[in-house]
C-alpha cells in the first residue's frame, strides 16, 4: 500500500530528480522512487525475491535460446540484408 510522503530537496537533489525524471520519462515522484530502491539494492542487496524472478527470468531465455543455431541465425540475417 502507498503512503504519502513530503520530501525537502535543496536545489541540486531536485535537479537531480529532474534529471532522472526524463531520462526515465516519469514523474519526479516516480523518478525520486526508483532512484531509492536502486540505492537500496547497492548498498543491501537485491531481494531474494527479485534474485529469484531473475534466475527464473534467465532460465526461460535458456530455454527459448536452447536450440537456436547462431551461425545459421547470421547467415540468415545475412542474406535477408543483400536484398537491400
Amino acid at each position: 500500500m502507498a503512503s504519502r510522503t513530503t520530501l525537502v530537496l535543496d536545489d541540486k537533489a531536485r535537479e537531480a530528480a529532474r534529471q532522472l525524471a526524463h531520462r526515465y520519462g516519469c514523474s519526479l515522484s516516480e523518478a525520486t522512487r526508483r532512484a531509492l530502491i536502486r540505492q537500496r539494492d547497492v548498498e543491501l542487496g537485491v531481494p531474494r525475491e527479485r534474485r529469484q524472478e531473475r534466475v527464473q527470468a534467465l532460465g526461460r531465455l535458456f530455454d527459448l535460446f536452447a536450440d537456436n543455431d547462431a551461425d545459421a541465425e547470421v547467415r540468415r540475417l545475412k542474406a535477408e540484408d543483400e536484398g537491400f
